[in-house]
């Protein structure tokens, strides 16, 4: 078994490396070519200059985890070339530009990708007039959401697959938004529960970072994907919900250096995500006292991150994390497994295999 992982897991990453490749050349030609040809009047200079800002950001992406998973949706289908991919590809990461130029206005974020978030580029560029840097974030935001429809527009595909895409992906950015919603009325909850939280990652990061890639992926490859949306949508929130729980316990407990950035960052921020919340159930009266009062302190030490890190560790909350983790990851893949009877093994392998792995990645 750890034979058949190891050989898995370099066929994943394989795949992901070649996926990632092929798609930021396809992604600066795209910016290169509507920059040449956005309709915007000669006069204005804010104009180039958000593009330029989107693109910035845009180029600075990691693993292109959705192109992935659309390509591999696709797959499950045939492995010959499919019309549309590259435009749905495209779609999906110009929404997660979005998304990023808006998550980091409500998290007031001065970093993303190793790089000035558009909100606080802006900021620097009018350090006198804060709600000029403030619309002009905002605009840009919704410049990347309407560029992600207006590419599934304009794409190559047949017209009844277009219009699918086109609604696959304006759910998606609803979803997005009450995710965002439910997941600032969260923080307001003393006790959110288990399943509130699930909730949270399932609208703000599942219905569009996992369920709409593969939905897209399998409409283009000729799928009437509302036949299996009930089994789409499990996989999905699955895959969301030990992804999330990842994201949390690595804030927590992760390595900084390996990860790039500072830990307890949520704790800082006041979010009670599921580390958060595992540690509150777990801890004493005091120990829960010291953790409240940490909540959204900006002035939250690293010696306070230090001490609700060692209080997690003595009730075993990192062990129990990471068992929670596993088990949301099986059953996905067990979600996974399930498509055999019907869908190319290769591609059926990967989706699979795919939560298990991410799980264990250290970042």
């Amino acid at each position: 078994m750890a034979d058949t992982d190891a050989v898995l897991t370099e066929q994943i990453r394989a795949r992901l490396a070649g996926y990632e490749r092929r798609f930021s050349t396809l992604f600066e030609k795209y910016f290169q070519d509507l920059s040449a040809g956005f309709d915007a009047p000669s006069c204005s200079r804010f104009t180039p200059d958000c593009l330029a800002l989107l693109r910035d950001l845009s180029l600075r992406g990691g693993k292109r985890m959705r192109v992935a998973l659309l390509f591999e949706a696709a797959r499950l289908v045939t492995a010959e070339p499919v019309k549309g991919l590259d435009d749905a590809a495209l779609s999906i990461e110009l929404l997660q530009t979005h998304g990023l130029v808006h998550d980091d206005i409500i998290d007031g974020s001065a970093t993303r990708r190793g790089g000035p978030s558009t909100y606080y580029a802006y900021r620097g560029q009018f350090p006198g007039r804060p709600q000029t840097a403030l619309g002009l974030a905002l605009l840009a935001g919704d410049l990347a959401l309407a560029l992600s429809l207006r590419v599934l527009l304009d794409s190559q595909a047949p017209l009844p697959v277009r219009q699918a895409m086109v609604e696959v992906q304006t759910r998606a950015a609803s979803a997005t938004f009450v995710g965002q919603i439910i997941d600032l009325e969260r923080d307001f909850t003393v006790d959110p529960d288990e399943d509130m939280l699930h909730d949270v990652a399932d609208y703000k990061t599942a219905r569009y970072s996992v369920l709409a890639p593969i939905q897209l992926g399998l409409l283009a490859a000729g799928v009437q994907t509302a036949l299996h949306d009930e089994e789409l949508r499990r996989y999905a929130r699955l895959v969301g919900i030990c992804g999330q729980m990842r994201d949390d316990y690595l804030d927590l407990f992760g390595d900084a250096g390996t990860m790039g950035k500072p830990t307890g960052a949520d704790i800082r921020e006041g979010r009670r995500n599921y580390a958060v919340r595992a540690v509150l159930v777990a801890a004493t009266g005091s120990e829960r006292a010291l953790v409240e009062s940490a909540l959204g302190g900006g002035a939250c030490t690293e010696e306070t991150i230090a001490a609700i890190r060692d209080i997690a560790r003595r009730h075993g909350v990192p062990e129990r994390m990471r068992a929670d983790m596993r088990r949301w990851a099986h059953a996905a893949a067990t979600e996974a497994a399930g498509w055999r009877p019907r869908w190319r093994e290769e591609a059926v392998a990967f989706f699979e295999y795919l939560p298990r792995w991410s799980v264990e990645r250290a970042r």
